[in-house]
This record gives C-alpha cells, structure tokens and sequence, in this order.
C-alpha cells in the first residue's frame, strides 16, 4: 500500500467519524480567533477557551487590548502558558492591528505572518478557520499522525504540510486539519497508539508490530 492509497483510507475513516467539524477554540470574531491561535501554543484549547471565556464578552477588539496594556493583558492570561510573551505578542498584534490595518485582521498570509507572535501555523488556522481560505495547518500533533500514517518521512512540519497538500484534494483541507486533529486526541494519542491500536494505524498497517519511533518537528 503506498501514500496515495493510505490517504483515500484516511480520507474516508475521517469523513465517517467526523462529518461536521466545529472550530475547537472558541471565539467571537476574526480578532478573538487570531488571540486564542497565538494563545494555544504550547498548551490546550480546553485551557485557553477556560481563560478566553472570562476575557472576550469585554474585550474581543485590539482597541480594548491596547488600552489594557501588555501588564494587565499577562494577568488575564497567567495560568496559560509562556504567558508573558504570549501577552507581548497579543499587545503588540494589537496596536499593528490599528495602526497600519483599520483595526482589522489580514485576510493574507504575508500580512498574518508579519504580527508579532503569529508564524505560518497560526496564519493558516486564521485563514482556514477565519476567512475560509483553503490552508492546510500543520501543529506538532499533525506532523506526528501523519509520519503514523505513513504520509510523510517527517522532516519538519513545512516539509509535512507541503506532502500533504500534495495527497489530499484542496476542497478538503480545512476540514481535514480539524478531522485529523479530533482524530489523534480521540483513537491514535501520543502515548497511547504508538502505531500499533487505533483503526487508521491497523488498517493501513496491518502487519506492523512494533511501536513506531515518530520524528520531532
């Protein structure tokens, strides 16, 4: 079976189990959506949607950020992690936001990419999620299933993205980002699977034995 083959299984084990896939980080607008990506790094949704919940019914605008100020933007944000640099990006984001974009999201990767605290990861999730651009979002946990899978040899999440990109159709991506990720938490988790458990890894991997030693990115 090669990469080609295992995708179309993929594909379709993904689209039976999750048919709709709902944004896991919640959020009010394009701004707020931009704020939880930068904040998710590093940590759970479950823990920045905690945190997020007590902040964006009064502040969902870089306006309101700005005027909060980057110290008391980190004690809104202290039980997240890295939570100072993450309250500097969030801060500064906020002000470039107003002073060269109306206050306003970028609807491009270059403009995205060029906020403090946003690398190409976190303007694709703003561009799929966001403006529902056609992106492919590659995390740490994608990378990981998609060595699993056997769809990458893995180098790095750019190298992954680009594979992917290459397998699966382009109407797909947004949702399939979403698909895999509920995926890997859900049947094929890190210290759980190893390659060897879950019915993605067993039907495109049926004679695999031992566990599967996956790359860093």
């Amino acid at each position: 079976m090669n990469e080609v083959q295992r995708s179309k299984i993929i594909l379709k084990i993904l689209n039976k189990l999750y048919p709709s896939t709902p944004i896991p980080l919640k959020h009010r607008n394009k701004f707020t959506l931009l704020v939880s990506v930068l904040l998710s790094a590093q940590t759970t949704d479950v823990n920045v949607n905690n945190v997020t919940k007590n902040i964006y019914p009064k502040y969902n605008k870089p306006e309101h950020f700005v005027k909060l100020g980057q110290k008391k933007i980190e004690n809104l944000i202290k039980s997240i992690g890295i939570f100072r640099i993450k309250a500097k990006s969030v801060y500064l984001l906020s002000r470039i936001l107003i002073e060269k974009h109306n206050g306003k999201v970028p609807d491009n990767f270059e403009d995205l990419e060029k906020l403090p605290g946003v690398g190409h990861k976190t303007a694709s999730v703003v561009m799929s999620q966001g403006f529902g651009y056609s992106a492919f979002p590659v995390d740490t946990h994608i990378h990981r299933l998609a060595q699993r899978w056997g769809l990458t040899n893995g180098k790095n999440v750019e190298q992954t993205e680009e594979d992917l990109k290459k397998l699966f159709p382009k109407r797909s991506w947004n949702k399939l980002h979403l698909q895999i990720i509920y995926y890997g938490r859900e049947y094929c988790k890190a210290r759980e699977c190893y390659g060897l458990t879950c019915k993605i890894c067993t039907t495109c991997y049926p004679a695999r034995k031992k566990p599967l030693i996956t790359k860093k990115a």
